[in-house]
């Protein structure tokens, strides 16, 4: 079975709901986030996920923070929900939102755990996150303290569902939009010292969900930089896979992005 995975497509800007054509390499289209404003951009939105549903058997949506721009996280996730209740016994293709939800991969013995993981930010990057990034402009009702607790409840469930599959016969694989590890292959080097970039990515390898060997494969978006490549573990657990394929802004487009990126799982 493969997966086809994108991110970060930025149809809002400029808007493009209606040109950007993904054209099917696999039963399953995972889509991690940054994909245009949920509420903003309700209409087209909705005709871009149900153009999807056309093409591919099941969608998986993890919400980025773009989805919640000139909105708000309730709102944006109660639209995603509405789409999702209305397919689940249509005749198009299934749509899945992975908001802290188990996917099980048909005929595999993969299991996909999805959030957004929203990332960690320090007291000593407070001001320059809060300031530095739009989430805390365009999102209403959003700010560094509402994000660290989302990143809290995130990490505590991955790491739930993780401790859980521990001992059963599954691979795990994870899809998020915040990236989970800090590591220098995962991070534009150009980017590399800005004092805004726990805004982007957090350091996870102390945690379970992180250092099991039962989690092979972990995707996430958000940098718009694409990478793949496998993160050394300790205690005996084979490396651990890290991959992106980000479009970026259409004015800045990330480098090694391909609409046709596949996992196999």
């Amino acid at each position: 079975m493969a997966i086809q995975i994108l991110s970060d497509l930025h149809l809002e800007a400029p808007k493009a709901y209606d040109l950007f054509e993904i054209i099917p390499k696999a039963p399953i289209l995972a889509l991690l986030g940054d994909i245009g404003n949920i509420k903003a951009h309700k209409a087209e939105c909705i005709a871009f996920l149900t153009q999807q549903l056309h093409n591919f058997r099941t969608v998986l949506f993890v919400p980025g923070n773009h989805e919640a721009y000139h909105s708000n996280w309730p709102e944006t996730l109660e639209i995603l929900r509405g789409f999702e209740e209305v397919h689940k016994d249509a005749s198009l293709g299934e749509f899945v939102l992975l908001n802290r939800t188990i996917f099980r991969v048909p005929d595999t013995n993969t299991v996909i755990l999805g959030c957004s993981l929203f990332s960690h930010v320090p007291p000593e990057s407070r001001d320059h996150v809060s300031m530095g990034l739009n989430d805390f402009f365009q999102t209403d009702n959003w700010d560094i303290d509402a994000h660290n607790e989302a990143h809290k409840r995130d990490v505590a469930w991955l790491n739930a569902q993780v401790a859980e599959l521990e001992n059963s016969d599954v691979n795990i694989v994870i899809f998020s939009h915040w990236a989970p590890s800090r590591d220098d292959r995962a991070i534009d080097p150009r980017h590399a010292t800005s004092p805004i970039t726990p805004g982007f990515a957090t350091n996870l390898s102390g945690e379970t969900c992180f250092k099991s060997g039962k989690v092979k494969v972990w995707a996430f978006g958000h940098t718009h930089f694409n990478c793949d490549f496998a993160v050394e573990r300790e205690e005996g657990a084979a490396p651990l896979r890290l991959l992106t394929n980000q479009r970026g802004y259409y004015f800045s487009q990330a480098v090694g992005f391909g609409a046709d990126k596949l996992l196999e799982v």
